[in-house]
C-alpha cells in the first residue's frame, strides 16, 4: 500500500501554481472459476492497476475547470502522461463554482480490517474443488434436471488517494463468492432458482447452504401458474428487500436532489414512512462487504442515519453536490474505480431490525403473496417519481405459510406509499454484495395484477 500512496502523492507534488490536482491509484487481482458436469469449463486470473487523476484550474473568476484522465498502467511515462491529458482536459472545462476538491473535516476514520490473507493464500486447486464440489451437490438432487452455472469467484483491491488540499487515505479489502444456478424439473415445466455465498476469504463460503438454497428456489417454483387479481400484503425475500432498498437509496442522494431527481427532495423533517423505519448507511460496519474507511474523495466514512422512526432526517453528499445544497460532505462519495469521478451514493444501507424472523412474519401477515425474485426493476421503478410495478415470481400465503407457486404476475405501488405501508421488517439481517442488506420484509396494500 506504501508505494500505492508514494506513487499518488508523487504526482500531487507537481501541481504548478493555480491548480489543484488528486490522485487516485489502485491495483487488483481477480480470480474466477466455472464448473460443468464435474469439470473446469473455464478459469480465468486477471491482475489489474491503474491510476485516475483530476486537475483542477483554479485561477478563473467564475470557478474552477475541472479536467480528468485516467490509465490502466502504472508506468511512470504513462502516469505523466494521464497528468498532462488531465492538464489538457480542465482547459476546455466550463468553469464552475462548486467544482472543488475535499478538504480534511476532522473526522477520524474508523479502524476497519477487510483484508483477509486466506483470498491470496488458499491454492487454485481448492477453490476450483468448490466450484466442482457445488456443482456435484446441486446436479444429485432428484429434481434437478441441469446446472446452469457453478462458479467460484474472488478479488483483492487496494487503493490509495492523495490530493493537495491535504487528503490521505488508503483502502484495501478482499471479497470471495461461490454461487450456483439450479434448473429443476417436472413433466414439460422447468423453473430456475440460484444459490449462493459470500465471504471475506474461501474460509467463510458455505457450499452446503449455496447449494441447498439453489434447489429450494428451483424445485419450489415447479407448477407455477398466475395468480388472480388482488391487493394484498406483499412479504418480499431478503435478496428482494436489498434491491427495493437500493432502489430508495438512489433518491437520497444528494447530488439527485440538488437536480430535482428525487421524490424526496424538499421534504427533510416531514414524515415519509412508518414509524418502525430507521434507515442507516454505514460504511464503517465491517459486515457490510462494501465497508470502507474512506470514501471516493479520501474523507473518513461515517455513520449516516437517513431516516429515523419514519421521519426523513438526511441525504447523502460528496463535496460538490454538498457545496451545491449549501451543507457539508457526509463522506458518501463513491466512484467506480480509477477510470471513474466521484458521486454521491450509497455503501451500506440497512434497516434498524425488527424481532421476527421470516416465518414469524409469515404467520402475522396471514394472507398475502411472498416474492423470492423480480424483474423488471430498472424499467419498472422511477426514483424520480417513485412510480414501482414489477414482475415477480414467488408463492401465495395462506394460514401464515407459503402455499402454491406464482408467476407471470406484477405486484405495483408507489415507494412513497410502499414506505408508508410498511407492516414488519425482519431481524434476519443477511449481508448481501452491492450497497444494502436483506432483511424480509412486508408491505401491505399492493396491487397484485395476474389472471
Amino acid at each position: 500500500m506504501s508505494e500505492l500512496l508514494s506513487l499518488a502523492e508523487d504526482v500531487v507534488g507537481r501541481a504548478r501554481p493555480g491548480e489543484e490536482v488528486e490522485a487516485y491509484v489502485a491495483r487488483g487481482h481477480d480470480l474466477e472459476v466455472r464448473a460443468y458436469e464435474g469439470e473446469v469449463e473455464s478459469l480465468a486470473s486477471a491482475s489489474s492497476s491503474g491510476i485516475g487523476v483530476r486537475v483542477l484550474l483554479t485561477d478563473g473568476e467564475s470557478g474552477g475547470r475541472l479536467g480528468f484522465a485516467w490509465a490502466g498502467s502504472l508506468d511512470r511515462d504513462v502516469v505523466e502522461a494521464t497528468l498532462a491529458e488531465a492538464r489538457d482536459n480542465a482547459t476546455f472545462a466550463t468553469p464552475d463554482p462548486d467544482v472543488v476538491f475535499a478538504q480534511p473535516d476532522g473526522v477520524t476514520a474508523a479502524s476497519l480490517d477487510l483484508w483477509d490473507p486466506g483470498v491470496a493464500d488458499t491454492p487454485t486447486e481448492r477453490k476450483v474443488a468448490m466450484a466442482i464440489e457445488l456443482e456435484r451437490l446441486v446436479r444429485a438432487h432428484p429434481q434437478v434436471r441441469q446446472v446452469d452455472s457453478a462458479d467460484y469467484g474472488d478479488e483483492r483491491v487496494e487503493v490509495a488517494l492523495a490530493s493537495t488540499t491535504g487528503i490521505r487515505a488508503t483502502n484495501r479489502r478482499t471479497g470471495s463468492f461461490i454461487s450456483v444456478s439450479a434448473i429443476a424439473g417436472e413433466g414439460a415445466d422447468t423453473q430456475t432458482g440460484t444459490g449462493f455465498s459470500v465471504a471475506r476469504s474461501p474460509e467463510g463460503l458455505d457450499i452446503d447452504a449455496a447449494g441447498a438454497d439453489a434447489i429450494l428456489r428451483s424445485t419450489r417454483m415447479l407448477g407455477a401458474t398466475k395468480a388472480p387479481s388482488a391487493r394484498v400484503t406483499v412479504v418480499f425475500d431478503r435478496r428482494v428487500a436489498s434491491t427495493l432498498l437500493g432502489v430508495v437509496s438512489s433518491a437520497l442522494s444528494g447530488e439527485a436532489v440538488v437536480k430535482g431527481r428525487s421524490f424526496f427532495a424538499g421534504r427533510l423533517g416531514e414524515e415519509v414512512a412508518a414509524g418502525a423505519v430507521t434507515l442507516v448507511d454505514d460504511p464503517t460496519d465491517p459486515r457490510a462487504f462494501a465497508a470502507t474507511a474512506y470514501d471516493g474523495e479520501g474523507l473518513a466514512c461515517r455513520r449516516n442515519v437517513l431516516i429515523e422512526d419514519g421521519v426523513l432526517r438526511a441525504f447523502l453528499y460528496d463535496t460538490v453536490s454538498a457545496r451545491r445544497a449549501g451543507t457539508a460532505s457526509t463522506g458518501s462519495a463513491v466512484r467506480g474505480g480509477f477510470a471513474g469521478t466521484p458521486g454521491a451514493g450509497c455503501r451500506a444501507l440497512t434497516l434498524r431490525p425488527g424481532v421476527l424472523d421470516q416465518r414469524a412474519i409469515l404467520e402475522a401477515v396471514g394472507a398475502g403473496v411472498y416474492v423470492q425474485s423480480v424483474t423488471g426493476v430498472h424499467s419498472g421503478v422511477n426514483p424520480v417519481s417513485g412510480d414501482f410495478s414489477v414482475g415477480i415470481e414467488g408463492l401465495m400465503i395462506r394460514d401464515g405459510a407459503l402455499a402454491e407457486p406464482v408467476r407471470e404476475v406484477t405486484v405495483a405501488s408507489t415507494l412513497q406509499k410502499m414506505l408508508q405501508s410498511v407492516l414488519h421488517i425482519g431481524g434476519d439481517v443477511e449481508w448481501l454484495p452491492g450497497i444494502a442488506a436483506g432483511q424480509t420484509l412486508a408491505i401491505g396494500e399492493m396491487q397484485l395484477s395476474g389472471s
